[in-house]
């Protein structure tokens, strides 16, 4: 299944215009919100094939979005979900995130580019796990 739609929730400007621009030149079709609860909303209310999750977003935190879409059950089956944070999280915590995500990326370490090979990385081994990237 090729990925045509992203959700990205991220609250900085500057990064969020930088994916939502790379993205859809790449020909992907990008939603893109601010805060933790639209994201939540975005995420339930349309499907995407991929959804953008920062860590530390206003209103609600990515932790919480992701237990509230894949905790008891998987409200989001046919998406696929990438971490994306600066935010140095106890092992624990990360490890919980990454149970429930596709790829876990620390933002410092992610440009444009490598963000295109993920989620290319993500289509091309869609019924296989891919490595989570962390540091």
């Amino acid at each position: 299944m090729k990925i045509h739609t992203i959700l990205c929730i991220e609250d900085d400007r500057f990064i969020g215009e930088m994916y939502v621009r790379s993205l859809k030149k790449a020909g992907y079709d990008v939603d893109w919100v601010v805060d933790g609860n639209d994201g939540l909303i975005a995420a339930r209310n349309k499907k995407y094939d991929v959804i953008l999750l920062d860590v530390m977003l206003p209103e609600r935190r990515g932790s919480d979005i992701l237990q509230a879409l894949r905790g008891k059950e998987d409200l989001i089956p046919d998406s696929h979900v990438i971490v994306l944070t600066n935010f140095e999280q106890d092992d624990e915590s990360r490890m919980a995130m990454q149970q429930h995500a596709d790829a876990y990326l620390i933002k410092a370490e992610i440009t444009p580019k490598k963000l295109l090979s993920v989620i290319q990385q993500i289509e091309d081994n869609q019924n296989t796990p891919i490595v989570k990237q962390a540091t």
